[in-house]
């Protein structure tokens, strides 16, 4: 295949976008196990020049420099302390600039491949408070001068803490001699704690991108803590984050990750490869026996085991094994190009891997028993407190905290917008790009640009809730899911928000909300299916629908089971669900026009819905509240 040229789904665009919604699921799934998302050879390239010029050479170069390193010794830097600290302090500041994941094509930024500080420093722009009932002066979902103001200064302090040179330490220097450059000085720390939790406050996007979860307790650990306890604390904070992904992935959801995974994988050119990921390709694209064994032995288990060998070991050669086993989890997933595209996060484990388990293992000083007790305990209990509380209640964490990556039990949603009610979103929210569909149509075309974008419908359902999803939106829509404009909601998330890493409740009933007020969307011209990862153990997972200029219309569950027995495209119908809820005298409002089905299937439907052929609505037909709402006139289904 030509470097430039991907894998397009090898159908006629405008015959394709005719054709029912669960065809088309049939056609890309298929097409996902192949060719994954079949981007052009080059987004390869293009992601590896980033990771190794810009989050590893200049990262090393800033790290370096600002402390009187030589950058092209590495055997003077390595075991330097100070380097650790400004390598994490570097991938806070390109995490936060949204140059780290969520970056690129691969997390649906075509054209420009960054939004993250172009939509954190605009006015104007969507914000999403975590707590605005309760917390005082963080009302209100758009971004204002204080908001600019605040990551201004974060950013701002993320550069200064690496311009400001080591601070002597007295602790440092007994444990590794005087031959050292010192450590990061308090103020320069205190100063991103600080500013990040205010953030976190006014808007949980820019503190979840800067993974917060991940570098916020490091940075206490630098400010705090004495160089051996933040040693050994950082072993920790390392260990819970894998073991923590490791036990989130004891679910039914795990296996169905692996084969689109490894579909996406750019470099193999194997396509039998691929195909053996699933049971029975072409017909049955459940895993197959060998991806479950990935998932359950390499994938679970070493995650969990191998991380704690790596924390307890206190002989060398185990330990060097266990961190040989840990370095190839790391390239895995990188090689695999996933995405969100996770690559800076794991290029950072892999430093961390060297630096704190084997120049500063626990034969040498660095074990638990070398730590202060109640350090120990407390940084124990605070790495666990939001993995157990996630796992529990999901719905209050974000599976960020929750420790829950890669482990397929997230919080999804899916987008239905009536024909011409996408462009809303582009004339009324503020945000750092256009919507994908424009982003990609201005690239291959309208139709082909749609086939694109609707390839990550096929992603989805290769996932557990996909098939959950697609379900209910085909329960609730019926044959004008044929003609709506559908979007899988993470990547439609990152036109609207500047960013989004898998994290579902960036995109529920709140944002959904705020894009309301912006776009005052008529009566069934966006409707929402939205899904909470299931609590760890509970089989079911809960779902919502939500009618854009209504609110939350319905409320119920579905059986994991189920999901993960189904096929992506449900050929035997949606999958059972159960309603425990719904709006009293609610009625789907129906948007004629759209690309659905054949002219006359479309024009029966029509009739059937009491519409003429010119689209107006006939007489006797009703709409809630009295009457059509703006953005069209819509007619009851």
């Amino acid at each position: 295949m030509p470097l430039t040229t991907g894998n397009f789904p090898p159908v006629d665009p405008p015959t394709f976008l005719h054709m029912p919604y669960r065809e088309r699921l049939k056609v890309l799934s298929r097409h996902w196990a192949e060719y994954g998302f079949g981007a052009p050879k080059m987004v390869m390239f293009i992601y590896l020049f980033r990771m190794i010029l810009f989050t590893v050479g200049c990262g090393i170069l800033a790290a370096t420099l600002t402390s009187d390193l030589n950058p092209f010794k590495p055997s003077e830097w390595f075991d330097q302390a100070i380097v650790w600290q400004k390598l994490i302090v570097w991938m806070l500041l390109i995490e936060s600039l949204g140059m780290g994941g969520s970056w690129g094509p691969l997390s649906g930024h075509f054209k420009p491949f960054t939004a993250g500080f172009r939509h954190y420093f605009r006015l104007g722009t969507i914000r999403l408070p975590p707590w605005e009932d309760r917390v005082p002066f963080t009302k209100g979902d758009e971004r204002t001068i204080v908001d600019v103001g605040l990551y201004t200064l974060l950013i701002v302090s993320y550069i200064a803490a690496i311009a400001i040179p080591g601070q002597y330490d007295d602790e440092l220097s007994r444990m590794v001699g005087s031959d050292n450059e010192g450590l990061m000085a308090m103020a320069s720390v205190i100063p991103i704690i600080v500013l990040l939790v205010l953030m976190g406050l006014r808007d949980k996007i820019v503190f979840l991108a800067a993974r917060s979860e991940q570098y916020l307790p490091a940075l206490i650990f630098f400010a705090f803590f004495p160089f051996v306890d933040m040693v050994v604390a950082a072993k920790i904070l390392i260990v819970a984050v894998w073991v923590g992904a490791g036990f989130s992935k004891l679910t039914k959801h795990f296996p169905l990750v692996i084969p689109p995974m490894v579909s996406n994988t750019p470099w193999l050119p194997s396509r039998a490869f691929k195909r053996a990921q699933y049971a029975d390709f072409p017909n049955d694209l459940r895993p197959s026996k060998q991806a479950k064994f990935m998932a359950e032995i390499p994938g679970t288990a070493f995650e969990i085991i191998v991380p704690l060998i790596l924390l307890f070991s206190t002989n060398k050669t185990i330990t060097v094994i266990a961190a040989i086993i840990m370095l190839g989890y790391c390239v895995f997933i990188i090689s695999c190009f996933p995405l969100a595209t996770p690559i800076e996060w794991n290029i950072m484990f892999m430093f961390l891997i060297g630096y704190l388990f084997l120049e500063h293992g626990s034969d040498v000083g660095y074990g638990l028993a070398d730590m202060d007790t109640g350090l120990l305990i407390l940084t124990v209990v605070g790495m666990v407190l939001f993995p157990i509380w996630g796992n529990i209640r999901p719905d209050q964490i974000s599976f960020l905290p929750a420790l829950r990556q890669y482990a397929g039990n997230w919080a999804s949603g899916m987008w239905a917008l009536a024909p011409g009610a996408e462009q809303k979103l582009n004339d009324h929210v503020k945000k750092a790009s256009l919507m994908q569909q424009d982003q990609l149509e201005a690239e291959y075309g309208k139709d082909e640009g749609t086939v694109v974008l609707q390839q990550l419908l096929g992603w989805r359902s290769l996932h557990s809730q996909g098939r959950g999803m697609n379900s209910v939106m085909i329960n609730t829509l019926g044959d004008d899911i044929d003609r709506y404009d559908l979007r899988e909601a993470e990547f439609a998330t990152n036109a609207c928000i500047g960013w989004n890493f898998g994290e579902g409740h960036l995109h529920d009933e709140r944002l959904i909300a705020a894009l309301q007020r912006r776009c005052n969307f008529a009566p069934g011209e966006f409707i929402v299916v939205w899904v909470e990862s299931e609590p760890y153990g509970n089989g079911r997972q809960q779902y919502r629908v939500i009618d854009a200029a209504v609110g939350v219309v319905e409320r119920g569950s579905w059986s994991v089971k189920d999901c993960v027995e189904a096929q992506p495209w449900l050929p035997d119908g949606p999958i059972p669900t159960q309603v425990d809820w719904k709006m009293d005298g609610y009625e789907r409002v129906s948007h004629p026009g759209g690309r659905g089905g054949s002219g006359e299937a479309v024009e029966r439907r029509r009739a059937e819905a009491g519409q003429s052929q010119n689209g107006q609505v006939q007489a006797g037909a009703s709409t809630p509240q009295g009457g059509a709402a703006a953005g069209g006139e819509p007619v009851t289904a």
